[in-house]
């Protein structure tokens, strides 16, 4: 059973998500991807890229819930960080022509902290919460009336002389966003009328995405840069972004501006930014299980102390990627690595040596 003694909120939460800002191939959010991040969402489904059969669907069923003249049915998106969610919550909100209101689980830490958000939502208003399984075990509890019956349970008094009022709502949609489905509990995974599973993106894809992001920031980029750009974001749009943001910055001072195959490859090579999308971090892991523990298999906290890094760090940022490529694999015993780890490693070894011998 998963624990909810509010550890995700914990300062070694803090910490982890300290160091993921701090990579550049990392799909959490940084400030600078919030701040800039607005201006490069799609404003309709028509500009949305990727996702197609999920986007078809909700189509679909906002269409269907207009014509009924009802609210659309509670949707839990889940799926890997920095894929669209918060981006596809906007855009159903727009489309229904209702008002978002947008908060997060760990801001809401007692039930009062819901009721404000509860009691001012209008007919048909859309209630987003990202990371909505941090949310506390009472908040979540007080929250299933609100999202089957549309109204609360206020408690007034205490012991014999308790009374509850049903404060009644209007009626809303609420979208949750999770990059853990499994730590949802099953009471609160059922109350979801709609539940999406966004996946990684494929090249093609994030080239489009690269494009239209940089004709919205005024950057001068050739296709074959978008494709260079898109082959090495680890299949997630967020990170496409930042990569093009550090592209821009060296094509502006280095290149003339323009970002072409060559101006991507040698700015996201100056990153530490491979082929694959893997950084530093990245081979680091790859290299230890190879090098140190002859392949694996090898316990996941044995790696972290070799490497010095955080537990979480390497199970939430570092490893779902690695494992989407084949290039390390769970099993009962530990974490192996696989020959197409072997190869990539080799390959950049080789390519590591003939730069050096020509500087």
């Amino acid at each position: 059973m998963t624990k909810r003694d509010g550890s995700e909120g914990s300062p070694r939460r803090v910490v982890l998500e300290q160091q993921t800002a701090e990579r550049l191939v990392a799909p959490q959010a940084a400030i600078e991807d919030e701040f800039i991040g607005a201006s490069l969402r799609p404003r309709s489904f028509d500009e949305y890229v990727g996702q197609t059969t999920l986007v078809e669907n909700l189509k679909i069923a906002i269409d269907a819930a207009r014509r009924r003249d009802e609210p659309l049915e509670h949707i839990l998106f889940y799926g890997p960080p920095g894929l669209g969610k918060t981006t596809l919550a906007a855009l159903i909100a727009k489309d229904l022509g209702r008002s978002l209101r947008p908060t997060s689980g760990p801001t809401l830490e007692k039930p009062k902290d819901l009721v404000g958000i509860l009691t001012s939502l209008e007919e048909g208003d859309v209630l987003f919460i990202d990371e909505i399984h941090r949310l506390g075990g009472v908040v979540e509890e007080f929250l299933y009336p609100a999202m089957e019956e549309f109204r609360i349970d206020i408690v007034m008094d205490r012991g014999a002389y308790a009374k509850t009022f049903k404060l009644p709502l209007a009626r809303f949609t609420l979208i949750g966003a999770t990059t853990r489905a499994g730590m949802l509990s099953a009471p609160l995974r059922e109350r979801f009328g709609i539940s999406y599973h966004l996946d990684y993106y494929d090249d093609e894809e994030l080239r489009r995405i690269v494009i239209r992001s940089a004709g919205v920031l005024g950057i001068p980029i050739e296709a074959e840069g978008a494709a260079m750009i898109a082959r090495r974001s680890r299949g997630t749009p967020r990170v496409a972004n930042r990569l093009l943001r550090r592209v821009r910055d060296y094509a502006e001072v280095r290149a003339g501006g323009t970002i072409t195959k060559e101006v991507a490859d040698e700015a996201l090579r100056r990153e530490g930014v491979d082929e694959l999308g893997l950084d530093r971090l990245d081979r680091a892991f790859l290299g230890t299980i190879a090098e140190q523990y002859r392949g694996g298999p090898v316990g996941i906290n044995a790696i972290a102390a070799t490497l010095t890094e955080d537990v979480e760090t390497l199970e939430d940022v570092v490893e779902p990627y690695l494992l989407k490529k084949n290039l390390v694999v769970r099993t009962a015993t530990g974490r192996k690595v696989t020959s197409s780890a072997y190869e990539h490693l080799a390959l950049r070894r080789t390519q590591t040596g003939e730069q050096q011998r020509l500087l």
